[in-house]
């Protein structure tokens, strides 16, 4: 018996291509068939889609669909607007995603440390000055989000020797990592933290979650880490608060638009790192056996793996 699964999604052909040519040799009797080839009768019977930045509306078109499977880890569009339909969105996990998402974050956490854009700074001016070090041990570093990214990249922060807490919805408990949890602790964290990065999913309650007021709670000097969803803080009020100087640099890889227009204030100004999404980008080689595996043990076992909960909304 052949199984026929939906390849649904938003990227160049020649991606597509290498996506097919990665998962479908792992797949038995099962074909991948892209969306624009896909029949009305075959429509009628698809139980299962892989999905890349669909158009949501698309999967409405399937009437048999039982779940689909996201090649990211972010599935946030599907879950807003999709928010009663009867199939199962399950996203993307993967062991190799969090441990490149660690790394970037180190490296990242590192640069501000080191006082990095600081020194270009001072370098494009002809200026020869030195700051202070900051030891390791003294440079706190805040962590909001201990999903598997944000456990991945605390535990790695403090094996390096930084002072590390975190905050998340509900209560973590991680080995030398201060753990702070719930709405009435966000204050608690922020007013600590040095370098701040998040790691969030974006949900209803956290988009716009670090606005101004919870930007000013950064003691002043603080810079922000963002490698989640740029929704999540307000970028007119950051702007404001790095002009003010109250904070003192931002690293920015995700933006509410993408690519970030070239007409974007946030290119131009010299306390803002601009990165193109590239914090923890997919590996084809894992993610692919990952998909292949859910979906084989699926047609074996009638078995969905593990869906969001739309509630959250991860």
């Amino acid at each position: 018996m052949n199984r026929e699964i939906a390849f649904i999604g938003k990227m160049a052909s020649k991606d597509q291509e290498v996506w097919l040519a990665a998962i479908g040799p792992l797949l038995v009797d099962a074909t991948i068939i892209p969306y624009e080839e896909i029949s009305a009768e075959q429509r009628m019977n698809i139980e299962v889609a892989i999905v890349a930045n669909p158009d949501p509306k698309e999967l409405t078109t399937f009437p048999a669909l039982r779940w689909v499977q996201s090649l990211w880890a972010g599935v946030e569009r599907l879950v807003l607007e999709l928010p009663k339909v009867d199939f199962d969105i399950v996203r993307l996990i993967d062991p190799n995603l969090a441990s490149t998402m660690a790394e970037a974050v180190l490296a990242w956490t590192y640069y501000l440390h080191r006082d990095m854009p600081k020194y270009l700074f001072q370098q494009k001016h002809k200026i020869w000055q030195q700051g202070d070090l900051v030891e390791l041990k003294d440079r706190n570093i805040g962590v909001l989000g201990l999903g598997q990214l944000g456990r991945a990249a605390a535990e790695k922060l403090r094996l390096n020797g930084f002072n590390v807490g975190a905050w998340s919805r509900r209560l973590s408990n991680i080995a030398g990592v201060k753990c702070f949890a719930g709405m009435e602790q966000l204050e608690d964290i922020l007013a600590q933290t040095d370098i701040l990065i998040c790691l969030l999913p974006l949900t209803t309650e956290t988009h716009g979650l670090l606005n101004d007021k919870r930007l000013s709670l950064l003691p002043t000097g603080a810079s922000i880490i963002n490698f989640s969803r740029g929704q999540i803080i307000d970028q007119d009020a950051l702007i404001r608060h790095l002009e003010s100087a109250h904070l003192d640099h931002a690293v920015l890889d995700v933006f509410e638009t993408e690519p970030l227009p070239i007409t974007s204030a946030l290119w131009e100004s010299p306390k803002i790192t601009v990165l193109p999404h590239i914090s923890a980008p997919t590996n084809i080689r894992t993610a692919s056996q990952i998909v292949a595996r859910n979906l084989m043990t699926y047609f074996e076992t009638g078995e969905i793996p593990e869906a969001i909960g739309r509630a959250r909304g991860y």
